[in-house]
């Protein structure tokens, strides 16, 4: 392998709030979307987690950016950097000469032709030779397990940083599905502005983030898996003098509740264009819950009793689409849905 490796494979996962690249069915990097450029130069200072930890916390020369909102690319030349700085993270081994690489990276299945030639071309300009494009539900789907070529419906909700990608696939291909720009990142802006409005305290957005993790829920009533109070340190908006307010599951609840609302509607339009046999399956089979947002408490029960079709998260949600991306690549010859 050493000196003369001429082409490497890589799936990646790219994601709005973490990219994951696979390489030889390994998870190599699974870092946040993040990257830090000097404002003078250009040139980047650092990426993944070691950008995050700088967001919200820069001096003027310094900016990070979140190259991907709500799915796709927003800066095009971050982005490219990024996807850069993260590649070499794979290449740490001396090559004489750079390999080529083959890629295949995962996209929102409401992608347009333009945001789909936006990551091909970013690809492409980071060193991709052969770019082969999947949607993420069905990269989802293969990653959660299931043959997504065998002439049965599957239902897949992948709830992600910036869309949720909800689609009905059968044969290989994606029958109906629907893509809403509501996600992970709505959720935390849901928070933000609660506390604010509530508590009259001034969070970031990594503060409403960890809020998020520590006591984000989907329902007022968890029972004993209820988690504890967070407790939020923050200064008054009004006074500027620090507060410290502690934040119930229920509160939480209460503030996501219009954009979990959505979501739901969401998959019921998608359930509404699903031809009858199919339905028959996905109710026989169940709904698959894939990406970060699978884990918000009680999200799965209170979709099973709002849709009366039982939900199951997947093994590892958050690396499910990224798990699949890596099967797609070794199979990149038989699976047809994959664009080149």
């Amino acid at each position: 392998m050493g000196l003369f490796s001429f082409t490497q494979e890589i799936a990646m996962d790219l994601g709005t709030a973490n990219t994951i690249i696979i390489t030889n069915g390994k998870i190599v990097v699974d870092e946040p979307s993040v990257v830090a450029l000097d404002r003078r130069t250009d040139k980047m200072i650092a990426v993944g987690e070691k950008a995050k930890m700088m967001h919200e916390k820069t001096h003027e020369n310094i900016r990070t950016i979140r190259p991907l909102r709500d799915g796709v690319i927003a800066d095009f030349y971050a982005c490219e950097q990024m996807m850069r700085g993260l590649i070499k993270r794979v290449n740490t081994r001396n090559h004489l000469f750079s390999p080529s690489l083959r890629m295949v990276i995962g996209v929102p299945s409401g992608s347009t032709e333009v945001e789909l030639r936006a990551v091909r071309d970013s690809a492409e300009h980071a060193g991709g030779r052969d770019v082969y494009l999947i949607f993420e539900p069905m990269a989802a789907a293969i990653g959660i397990g299931i043959d997504v070529e065998v002439p049965e419906g599957n239902m897949i909700v992948d709830i992600g940083g910036g869309s949720t990608e909800i689609a009905v696939i059968s044969l290989g291909g994606i029958v109906s599905n629907n893509s809403i720009r509501i996600a992970g990142d709505d959720l935390t802006a849901d928070i933000q502005e609660y506390m604010s409005r509530q508590h009259n305290v001034k969070i970031s957005e990594r503060m409403a983030e960890r809020i998020k993790i520590n006591v984000g829920a989907a329902l007022t009533e968890l029972g004993e898996d209820a988690p504890e109070d967070y407790i939020v340190h923050g200064p008054n908006r009004i006074t500027a003098l620090p507060m410290e307010v502690p934040v119930c599951y229920q509160e939480v609840a209460h503030c996501l509740e219009k954009s979990i609302s959505k979501i739901e509607t969401a998959i019921l339009s998608a359930l509404e264009k699903t031809p009858p046999e199919l339905y028959a399956d996905i109710v026989h089979n169940g709904i698959y819950l894939a990406g970060g947002g699978a884990l918000l408490r009680g999200l799965d029960k209170r979709l099973t009793d709002k849709i009366n079709i039982p939900f199951h998260i997947a093994e590892d949600p958050l690396h499910a689409v990224a798990k699949g991306t890596g099967v797609a690549l070794k199979n990149v010859d038989r699976f047809s849905f994959l664009m080149r």
